[in-house]
């Protein structure tokens, strides 16, 4: 697929319709978009390789658009094989291109691709220029967006931010659809964890004039850029972006179920506009986990299940912790017939999760609804439509918070100071290696 991004910047980048999964557990009924770019000058750029299906048909894009001429430079902002698989077949097809990457970048084209031959190499550090003629690639290191190695350009003549993951969505391109919902499912997903990092990268695109963005998935942003960086201010910063109830439930003879159904029925009552409700059991867990981090409520209501609580709520939970949720109205209904203790457990499994406020009036049932637990769901309802989650004052602690960045892999770590004994969780250096930034 060709297309002109500019008269100098050429999109050559494919589609795939048989993928039916992205990293072998996010559903993708449109497809993807892997993006590859090629910037015409004196010398000429390829942005990115391909996933290794694509390969011949990127080659072909290629060639077409260059029409005689051959590349000068590859430029890899990001390692992971559904932009770094055609690594090897670039190279060998033009093996006087220089593959330009960074310290990282090339430790793990050895790790991935070993028998991989490179003729010529550039290693660029953070800020490094590189002139293409009339353009000019400003290169900005994105570490743990969402690897470590990753790195964007900016190319400061047309203005253009080739932003590697970030600003992404699920989908192919040429499926029309929104970009908000599967950009939020791809972003929350697959980045949503490191919420720092993307809030220092988005601290720096701040500071340049840019009229498009260039990501590796998902369409050329070029027009209203505030909301797509308005969005990714939220994300990033784990605010509530929109009011509203998201409702996440499990149930095995259908009374857990029938107690989630009658609290929407509650607050739609009680006039709140936005109620998501997800059968845990059946539906896309990404979509569930989506509408968690989108709305500034939450309920979780499951069973009592061999002393614990039902798998695929504990399973749901685990990808909300693990993808640092926080900053949230939670409330609970659970349900157990002789002994429930599905709301104590549920709040241990989010002990890690900073800055919730969990709702007074939990619900407890025991086997099947009573006359009182409907008057509890009517009280759950009742405060949950009167306390909206203020992000201002949920964020106001953790905007405090200090924080360390590894000097190594440029992971975050939030806290008045570093434990003693600290180590990164990502790549095991020492306290010693972490500096304290603004």
């Amino acid at each position: 697929m060709l297309k002109k991004i500019t008269d100098s910047i050429i999109y050559v980048g494919c589609n795939d319709h048989e993928i039916d999964m992205f990293e072998g557990q996010y559903v993708v009924p449109n497809g993807m978009a892997y993006n590859s770019y090629v910037i015409v000058d004196e010398k000429i750029a390829v942005l990115d390789t391909m996933e290794v299906k694509e390969t011949a048909e990127w080659l072909g894009n290629i060639e077409e658009a260059l029409d005689g001429r051959e590349p000068d430079y590859l430029i890899v902002h990001h390692m992971e094989p559904d932009h770094s698989a055609s690594i090897g077949a670039f190279a060998e097809k033009y093996p006087d291109a220089v593959i330009v990457g960074n310290k990282k970048t090339f430790a793990m084209i050895k790790q991935f691709f070993p028998k991989t031959e490179i003729k010529a190499a550039l290693e660029v550090a953070n800020g490094d220029k590189l002139s293409l003629g009339t353009h000019e690639l400003n290169f900005v290191f994105a570490p743990m967006v969402h690897w470590p190695e990753v790195m964007m350009s900016y190319e400061s003549s047309e203005k253009v931010l080739f932003s590697a993951d970030a600003f992404g969505k699920f989908g192919a391109l040429d499926v029309e659809e929104e970009w908000a919902c599967e950009a939020r499912r791809y972003y929350i997903g697959i980045v949503g964890k490191y919420g720092a990092q993307v809030q220092a990268v988005l601290k720096q695109a701040a500071e340049l004039d840019i009229a498009k963005i260039c990501p590796l998935h998902g369409p050329v942003l070029e027009e209203n850029l505030g909301y797509y960086m308005d969005l990714y201010d939220k994300w990033s910063s784990y605010t509530p972006e929109t009011e509203g109830v998201a409702i996440c439930y499990t149930s095995v003879y259908g009374n857990t179920k029938t107690a989630a159904l009658m609290l929407v029925e509650e607050l739609e009552k009680l006039g709140v506009e936005n109620v998501a409700v997800s059968d845990l059991a059946r539906c896309d867990w990404a979509e569930a986990v989506e509408d968690a981090f989108r709305y500034d409520r939450l309920v979780l209501a499951t069973t009592t299940y061999n002393g614990d609580i039902f798998p695929f709520m504990k399973q749901f939970i685990d990808h909300l912790t693990e993808r640092s949720f926080q900053n949230r109205r939670v409330a609970f209904i659970e349900n157990g017939s002789w002994a429930p203790v599905a709301t104590k457990k549920m709040l241990k499994y989010l002990e890690g999760a900073k800055e919730l406020n969990i709702a007074e009036n939990n619900v407890t049932i025991k086997s099947s609804l009573t006359d009182d637990n409907i008057v509890q769901i009517k009280k759950l309802a009742q405060e949950l439509a009167e306390n909206a989650t203020s992000a201002d004052d949920a964020c106001a602690e953790e905007a405090a918070a200090k924080k360390y960045e590894c000097n190594i892999c440029g992971y975050v770590y939030e806290g008045d100071s570093l434990p003693e004994g600290f180590e990164c969780p990502l790549c095991g250096r020492p306290a010693s290696d972490f500096t304290q930034v603004e």
